[in-house]
């Protein structure tokens, strides 16, 4: 009982991954680009909202609905590395490698969509 204790608290005092996302559309090739400091959170939400017709970004949930789940890839696209530096700031970290990605894709996919 102990170990399952200790495995327990190991994993709520372990931070989510925070990073650089994407909800791409196979059939189309659009997608929206994000970055989170909660990988797995944000993905679950896209994709909650995408299921109930109530995604923040009008273009990502067009697509879902003519194109349908089935075409649609959640992608974790680069992971924060934790730091134990007491300076390092984790949103600043975020939105640098977000916008270094932004520039990546767009000169090879596109535009990405954005949430209006």
């Amino acid at each position: 009982m102990t170990d399952r204790k200790e495995l327990l608290r190991a994993y709520k005092e372990t931070p989510p991954a925070a990073g650089v996302y994407r909800v791409r559309d196979t059939v189309t090739g659009g997608y929206l680009l994000g970055s989170s400091l909660n990988l797995p959170g944000i993905l679950n939400r896209h994709r909650f909202s995408l299921e109930l017709g109530r995604e923040r970004c009008r273009d990502l949930q067009r697509a879902w609905d003519d194109d349908g789940p089935d075409a649609f890839v959640f992608e974790v696209l680069d992971a924060l590395a934790s730091s134990d530096d007491p300076a390092a700031d984790p949103d600043e970290e975020v939105r640098l490698l977000e916008e270094l990605w932004r520039a990546r894709l767009a000169a090879t996919d596109g535009p990405a969509w954005v949430i209006r």
